[in-house]
C-alpha cells in the first residue's frame, strides 16, 4: 500500500458519496477522515530541542529514539537550526531541529524553519548530573521559540528531559541513576522552571528521566526510559505523525490502538458501500479496502506494504481473493434486488467480514498468534460480529 494507491482508493470513496443516502454521508466521511490523516498525509515526527544539554546532536538521537545503529547517526553533519531527517535504524524517519544555544541571529533562522514546517512537539533537555540550576535564559527560548511555532494545529507540547550519564564504574541502565541526596534533583528543579514559566505550563506535558546508554550500538535495545518516552510521544503526537512513530518505538500498545482505529473506520465504510442499492457495482472497492486495511496492519507491524503480501495472508485465512470473495460477494449482490432488509443484510455482511479480517491481521501481526490461530479468530469474529452502527445510522428505508 502506497500514498498514490490509497489517495486513488479514497476519491474512489468520495465518488461513492454522492450514491449513499445523505444520512450516511457524513458518518463516512467521519470514519475517513482518521484514514487520511493516518496514512493519506502520513509524514515524519518533528521534534525542535531546546535545553541546555551540551551532549551532541548525534547522540542526543541515538538515546531519544534508541537507533538501532547510532554509530551510523554520528556520520551524519548534522546543520545547527535547520530541519534535518534522521532515519532511525530502518524503521522509520524523525525531522529534528536542534534550537539549544540560539541566540537572536539563530532564533531567525529557527523562526524561518518553523514557518516552512511547524514543529511536532519540543523536547527541552538538561543535564541530570549537574547541581546547577535550570537557567532562565533557556526556559525564555524554549517560550520564545514555541510562540514562534504558534501556527502549528494543534498546538506542540512540551516533554521537559533530564538526562542522567552513568555513574563511574556503572555497569548498567540500574546503575545510572545518582545516588539520592537532600538536593533536589534535576528533573525536580527542570518541573519547577517549566511549569513557573505561564506560556510554557499549558503546554507541558510531562517531565521524564532518561538514562545515557553509552554502548547502545552494542546493546542494539532501547532502554526503559527512551520506550516511555517513544510510547508517549506514539500516543501524543497529531495523526499524520503518528503511523511513522509507531513503527519506530515498536510499542505493542500503541500499534494495536491505530490498528483497531484502521480496522473500526475501513469496517464501517464497507458496511455503507455494502448496503448501496447496486449490484455488483461496490465489489472491487470493497475488495481493495480489505487489502489495504490489511496491508495497513503489517505495516503499523514494521513490515513494508504490500497489497500482494496482503493477498497472500487473506488467503491463507482461507478466503480466496479471486473466485470465492467474488463468489461471496456475487451473494450480496443477490439479495441487494429486494430492497430494504436486502441491502441492509449486504452492508452487514461486508463490515462483519471486513472487521474479521481485520481482527485476524492484528493478532497475527501484532499479537504473534500462529496463523492456524489467527484463520480461527477470523472464522469467529465473523459469527459474532454484531451490526456496525454506521449501517443503523443511514438504514432508515
Amino acid at each position: 500500500m502506497n500514498q498514490p494507491l490509497f489517495l486513488h482508493i479514497v476519491e474512489r470513496l468520495e465518488g461513492f458519496l454522492g450514491k449513499l443516502p445523505a444520512t450516511i454521508q457524513k458518518p463516512v466521511l467521519h470514519e475517513l477522515t482518521p484514514l487520511k490523516e493516518l496514512f493519506l498525509k502520513q509524514r515524519s515526527p518533528r521534534f525542535v530541542l531546546t535545553g541546555s544539554h551540551k551532549l551532541p546532536v548525534q547522540e542526543v538521537f541515538a538515546n531519544l529514539f534508541s537507533a538501532a545503529h547510532p554509530g551510523d547517526v554520528h556520520d551524519v553533519l548534522m546543520e545547527l537550526f535547520r530541519w534535518q531527517d534522521i532515519s532511525v535504524g530502518g524503521f522509520g524517519t524523525v525531522t529534528l531541529l536542534d534550537a539549544r544555544g540560539a541566540d537572536d541571529a539563530a532564533i531567525r533562522k529557527v523562526e524561518e524553519e518553523l514557518k516552512h514546517a511547524p514543529a511536532d512537539m519540543f523536547l527541552h533537555l538538561v543535564d541530570g548530573n549537574s547541581g546547577r540550576p535550570v537557567l532562565s535564559r533557556d526556559t525564555d527560548n524554549l517560550a520564545t521559540v514555541q510562540q514562534l511555532n504558534s501556527q502549528g494545529q494543534p498546538a506542540a507540547k512540551i516533554i521537559g528531559i533530564s538526562l542522567l550519564a552513568p555513574a563511574r564504574g556503572a555497569a548498567g541502565e540500574s546503575e545510572t541513576i545518582p545516588a539520592k541526596s537532600d538536593r533536589p534533583s534535576a528533573a525536580v528543579k527542570l518541573e519547577a522552571a517549566l511549569t513557573g514559566n505561564d506560556a510554557i505550563r499549558e503546554r507541558l506535558l510531562q517531565i521524564l528521566e532518561l538514562p545515557l546508554v553509552p554502548a547502545l550500538s552494542e546493546q542494539g535495545e532501547p532502554s526503559a526510559g527512551a520506550r516511555r518516552l517513544m510510547a508517549t510521544l506514539a500516543q501524543e503526537l497529531p495523526n499524520e505523525a503518528r503511523v511513522e512513530m509507531i513503527r519506530i518505538s515498536r510499542d505493542r500498545q500503541s500499534q494495536v490502538q491505530i490498528a483497531q482505529v484502521l480496522v473500526k473506520s475501513t469496517s464501517a465504510i464497507c458496511t455503507a458501500i455494502g448496503a448501496q442499492p447496486i449490484p455488483l457495482a461496490d465489489l472491487p472497492v470493497l475488495t481493495t479496502l480489505q487489502l489495504v486495511m490489511v496491508s495497513g496492519i503489517m505495516y503499523i507491524a514494521g513490515r513494508e506494504r504490500s497489497l500482494r503480501a496482503a493477498t497472500e495472508f487473506v488467503g491463507a485465512l482461507g478466503v480466496n481473493v479471486g473466485a470465492g470473495m467474488v463468489f461471496r460477494e456475487g451473494a450480496r449482490a443477490v439479495l441487494k434486488f429486494f430492497p430494504g432488509w436486502g441491502n441492509v443484510v449486504c452492508g452487514m455482511v461486508a463490515g462483519a467480514g471486513t472487521y474479521a479480517l481485520g481482527r485476524a491481521a492484528i493478532v497475527y501481526f501484532l499479537e504473534g498468534v500462529s496463523l492456524q490461530d489467527a484463520r480461527r479468530i477470523y472464522l469467529t469474529s465473523k459469527k459474532k460480529s454484531k451490526p456496525p452502527k454506521l449501517l443503523k445510522t443511514g438504514s432508515g428505508s
